[in-house]
């Protein structure tokens, strides 16, 4: 047997089943053998870039931030602790980014936003899963990822709602963002269209404030003037010099014991009179401050004269105007 293969190496001639087992030994080594990895990793990596599968560095200049935004501020102390993470070990969860809608060449970012930032004053590159996405499932997939993970406050959620209603999304996508029903959604609108969005931004995230407390603030602020007191105490002082822990809980508790005053115009002064008729049977007295006029009776026929003068205010009204439209024409 050995011999017979000495011989075929000799002449050249082999069977063709041994030429088709050396072409495969072949095949399965050296070069050819990498290059078909390669081809295979390559493919396969494509077929995963395509569903959003797989992970890539970018470079944070490539990048734009989500055309909706959906936090009011940044905790600075959770901050911290993900750049100090970020710093030790590396970003061990990628970002979501989809390629920008406008711009060849750009990157939107769909969640991730603080790791982009900490990438970004490490001088690093982010790494980030590539999804083509439209903008609906660009919503859904934000709204449903922060809400999970980066403990969004319910102001934030309820600005977030609203800013997506501004911008013509249906209600089923809000809901589908943020995991809500129809009962929370209605309650979150009512919150951030009512409640001044200057009192809003002045209070902060409060994430320490559910939506109860919220909804206890809307109702101080449905009448117009107590809005505006509300801007007032929001641009105080006292209130920016609280912790941000605190400012809800001082705004409600003013606003609670605030009461209503009425200004008097610059000027205007209280009228006080009286009238006695000469038979002396009752006496009137009265007090007019301009928006107000009250009118008191005395004596025996003070109940007569008082029923006498209510079941007539029809025709003293009718008189009163006459009498005004003459003056006024000069007749």
């Amino acid at each position: 047997m050995a011999r017979k293969n000495l011989l075929a190496s000799v002449t050249g001639i082999e069977t063709p089943k041994a030429d088709s087992e050396a072409r495969h030994e072949y095949a399965r080594r050296g070069a050819s053998r990498s290059m078909m990895i390669s081809i295979d990793e390559m493919a396969e990596n494509a077929k995963k870039m395509i569903a959003g599968e797989t992970v890539v560095n970018l470079d944070v200049g490539v990048l734009d931030q989500s055309f909706v935004s959906d936090r009011i501020e940044d905790d600075d102390e959770d901050y911290a602790l993900l750049r100090d993470a970020i710093k030790e070990h590396g970003q061990s969860t990628p970002i979501l980014v989809r390629p920008h809608p406008q711009i060849t060449g750009r990157y939107m970012v769909v969640f991730g936003h603080r790791r982009v930032r900490v990438a970004k004053e490490l001088g690093i590159p982010v790494r980030a899963v590539v999804k083509n996405l439209e903008d609906i499932a660009h919503i859904v997939a934000q709204g449903q990822e922060n809400t999970a993970r980066a403990n969004l406050s319910f102001i934030e959620k309820a600005l977030f709602a609203k800013k997506l209603l501004d911008m013509g999304q249906s209600k089923d996508t809000i809901k589908s963002a943020l995991t809500i029903d129809d009962t929370l959604l209605s309650r979150m609108l009512s919150v951030a269209e009512t409640i001044p969005a200057a009192v809003i931004e002045a209070i902060g995230a409060a994430k320490n404030v559910g939506r109860d407390r919220w909804e206890e603030l809307k109702k101080q602020l449905k009448q117009p003037a107590r809005a505006q007191l509300a801007k007032e105490i929001v641009g105080s002082e006292e209130f920016r010099s609280k912790d941000a822990i605190d400012r809800f809980n001082y705004l409600l508790a003013r606003l609670k014991t605030a009461r209503k005053r009425p200004r008097k115009a610059a000027g205007a002064k209280t009228e006080l009179a009286s009238w006695v008729p000469e038979d002396k049977t009752v006496a009137a007295s009265f007090r007019n401050t301009g928006k107000t006029f009250s009118l008191s009776l005395k004596s025996k026929n003070a109940g007569e004269f008082g029923r006498y003068i209510s079941s007539n205010l029809d025709s003293l009204y009718q008189a009163f105007k006459e009498a005004k439209l003459s003056s006024e024409t000069g007749d």
